[in-house]
């Protein structure tokens, strides 16, 4: 007899990637599992879906399943990117319901050992519940910031309001040193509802059997112990690094990798801000000219600026020449390439490469250190402030250019020198983060081999879920 999990990822590509890795992982580790990922489509077409089929088409042993469409929310509430996602989530309970029912329970050989929900599909909480069966939450980002949202129904029954940037530093058990509000993510400042949809995300962690997060106790023994403390939640399961390991193919990664094999080694620093970093021109202008009078050889992937609003499609540059100072392609056409999109994981993976400007993103963090690539932070969105704070004041493993940047202060700009200053040191080859960041990338890697702690803990959620159907 077959034991199922139910996946559910929230419809973002790096929720997918991580949580579809993770169930790569389980099924090459114990053949009595089976699995079934429920796709909730993201409101705009066609890219994501597009991934997705790829997915799907490349990793037969998964059943995906797309649920039926929804009316996206109302107009106003994007406002807040975090409340759009949380009612659009919510939207689909009656259709992850009907999906299971369906496909998983009416299978003859097959019993339900429960769901594993994405950090921001708390509402499927409910169906768990009402199927009986348990759920486990699986944590994209760090152990640390599952520590801050731990810490917000806490601070919310002491204040009861969202956060200020004049606050004064909050104690948070997971992090070692105080946290300034200034390194909070933009959603505890959000008036229209950000606040209060992860407010409510976190209350409900609680209500779950588990958490699986992606990351390994060498790389956060100090969150992970703090987490493992808390008598509100039930088990612990760190289970990372989570890294995706399929290489995706672009329009120009041929040419990228082809320009990469012909630099030195470690010779390079990457500069790329994930799938919503981009930057107005102000702001290119001033990294053009920090990465000219660096000296250093350069790949930088610029995007445009996306739209504020989740469903509104990113789109990309056409003419690098328009928007970056004028002659600097020509200046600099003999040590460094400007490009859109890139293949981040192949890019880091390349020993050319020695440095990686990042905006800290958790799955981009991952792939850094994986890699032994250190980081410099220029945080953007999302909990990228409190990830840049974390690398470089708690665990001491990236160089810091910035930690307080925020997409929705385009008035902010990081000027040249800053820039300048920064690189230099990140790829200064005497900076002891380049030592310590090699050895907890070696330590990753074996933190999966059997016997790693990560190893151990996988073996412990696979028991759990198969004790509890026995």
């Amino acid at each position: 007899m077959k034991t199922e999990l139910v996946f559910i990822p929230a419809p973002g590509r790096g929720h997918i990637v991580s949580i579809v890795e993770f169930a790569k992982r389980l099924l090459e580790r114990d053949d009595r599992i089976s699995i079934t990922v429920l796709v909730i489509k993201r409101p705009i077409p066609p890219k994501l879906d597009k991934y997705v089929e790829e997915l799907a088409a490349s990793n037969s042993n998964i059943r995906f399943i797309n649920l039926p469409d929804v009316d996206p929310p109302p107009r106003e509430l994007m406002k807040s990117n975090e409340k759009f996602v949380s009612v659009y989530i919510d939207k689909h309970k009656y259709h992850v319901k009907d999906a299971i029912i369906k496909h998983v329970l009416s299978e003859p050989g097959t019993q339900l050992a429960g769901l594993v929900i994405d950090m921001f599909c708390s509402p499927m909480i409910d169906v768990a519940n009402e199927l009986n069966v348990p759920s486990f939450v699986f944590f994209t980002s760090s152990a640390a910031f599952l520590g801050l949202m731990r810490y917000l129904p806490v601070r919310h029954s002491l204040i009861g309001t969202e956060c200020s940037i004049s606050d004064p530093d909050s104690i948070i058990p997971t992090y070692s040193h105080p946290v300034p509000s200034k390194v909070l993510p933009s959603f505890l400042f959000n008036k229209y509802g950000a606040y209060e949809s992860m407010l409510d995300h976190a209350t409900r962690f609680k209500e779950t059997n588990g958490c699986l997060i992606n990351t390994f106790v060498e790389l956060e023994h100090h969150a992970i112990q703090s987490l493992e403390s808390d008598m509100e939640l039930a088990k612990i399961y760190a289970v990372g690094p989570v890294i995706n390991s399929d290489v995706e193919k672009y329009p120009d990664s041929e040419k990228i990798i082809k320009w990469l094999d012909d630099q030195p080694s470690s010779s390079v620093v990457f500069l790329c801000f994930g799938s919503r970093g981009g930057f107005e021109p102000p702001q290119l202008a001033e990294i053009a000219v920090a990465l000219e009078a660096s000296g250093y050889r350069f790949l930088w992937s610029v995007r445009a600026p996306p739209s504020r609003y989740f469903s509104v499609k990113p789109v990309e540059y056409n003419d690098f020449s328009e928007i970056l100072p004028e002659g600097f392609l020509e200046r600099t056409e003999n040590r460094g390439l400007v490009c859109g999109w890139v293949p981040q994981l192949e890019v880091l993976a390349h020993e050319a490469v020695g440095g990686f400007v990042s905006h800290c993103g958790w799955n981009s963090t991952l792939e850094s250190l994986w890699n032994g690539v250190p980081i410099a932070t220029w945080p953007i969105y999302a909990e990228q402030q409190s990830n840049a704070f974390q690398l470089v004041k708690d665990l001491e493993l990236a160089v810091e250019l910035t930690l307080d940047y925020r997409s929705n202060n385009p008035d902010k700009v990081v000027m040249a020198d800053e820039i300048e200053k920064a690189i230099r040191c990140l790829m200064d080859n005497e900076n002891p983060v380049r030592r310590r960041v090699k050895e907890i990338g070696e330590k990753g890697r074996k933190a999966l081999m059997d016997g790693g702690s990560s190893y151990i803990s996988l073996g412990r959620f696979i028991e759990d879920i198969l004790v509890e159907k026995l």
